[in-house]
């Protein structure tokens, strides 16, 4: 029997994300998302491509998911419902961390505290990941603005995009990552590969070891993500092949409002165009298909072992 489709959301579904307006919160969340990441890096063993490191989505905002700790287990989880860091053992004990106007190095000061209280020991390295210029976790008094309404949309926006990637993913019966949240550079991605290998990537990404980059890329991928804002100035939808075949950069790519950056080499897509279509569903994958499509006949990819029909099984041919 063929898998039923995922239900269609309406504009209504999606929130305004206008960045100017919560471009302060967004930074201090993404710094919070990287203390509670990097917990989860040290606390994982390695998986392909970084896998081990991301946070996902939940009906109630983000989480690490469980995690070791020598004989114990643990889990963080951003709930921007009731705006609170929840860090729950299966024992049953747990504690958490509120989340308001606060400090970078103030949350982190908590988290670490009540993770010894709870008798989980942990050390990370302070220093943001792929942010220029960063300030350690237990300096960084500049960033403290939290405004629960907008990260309440935030995670609302995040959990129809994951829904409508995870569709797109499931189109997919070659090697695909989970649909996953990265906390370094705040957006929320998933990438198909063509199973060959790639070239060494360059690196380059700041606070990031280039051995991380070239581990990451070091087989083909097309790859698509969603940024709420941050180094664009406005929340898009991205999308990019590495490594980037002739062919692929500067086309003129439906849904309308995709656009080219030369200077990312990524096509994007504005979250406003998708979120004030009739049907943003149906907008958010044609742009994911397409790019998709143009980036895997780019670059030779072997496409009928790789694609499965919509709502079947198996591969296409």
């Amino acid at each position: 029997m063929p898998a039923k489709q995922a239900n269609r959301s309406t504009p209504d579904d999606w929130p305004a994300l206008p960045w100017d307006a919560w471009s302060d919160t967004a930074t201090t969340l993404h710094l919070w998302t990287q203390v509670v990441g990097k917990i989860r890096l040290v606390q994982t063993p390695w998986i392909n491509h970084s896998w081990h490191v991301a946070l996902y989505p939940t009906a109630r905002g983000l989480t690490s998911s469980p995690l070791a700790f020598d004989g114990a287990i643990a889990e963080l989880s951003f709930d921007l419902v009731d705006h609170q860091l929840l860090i729950q053992r299966s024992d049953g004990r747990q504690r958490h961390v509120s989340l308001r106007d606060r400090s970078v190095a103030d949350f982190y000061r908590a988290v670490m505290d009540n993770l010894r209280q709870l008798d989980l020991p942990c050390e990370i390295y302070s220093t943001p990941s792929e942010i220029a210029d960063a300030i350690p976790f237990e300096h960084d008094e500049e960033h403290h603005r939290y405004d629960p309404g907008f990260a309440s949309r935030f995670h609302q926006a995040l959990l129809q995009i994951a829904r409508v990637f995870t569709e797109f993913r499931a189109r997919f019966v070659g090697k695909s990552s989970p649909v996953h949240f990265f906390w370094g550079s705040f957006d929320l991605a998933v990438t198909r590969f063509s199973g060959r290998k790639a070239p060494p990537h360059p690196g380059g990404v700041p606070n990031f070891p280039d051995w991380v980059a070239a581990e990451a890329y070091s087989h083909e991928v097309s790859s698509a993500g969603f940024w709420p804002g941050n180094g664009l100035g406005y929340p898009a939808f991205y999308a990019y092949a590495y490594p980037t075949p002739e062919g692929f950069a500067g086309q003129d790519l439906k849904p309308a409002g995709t656009l080219w950056s030369a200077e990312l080499g990524e096509y994007l897509l504005p979250y406003d165009v998708v979120r004030e279509a009739e049907s943003p569903d149906e907008v958010l994958l044609g742009f994911l298909e397409n790019t998709y499509a143009l980036a895997a006949t780019a670059a030779g990819w072997p496409r009928g072992d790789l694609e499965a029909p919509v709502g079947g099984f198996g591969p296409a041919s």
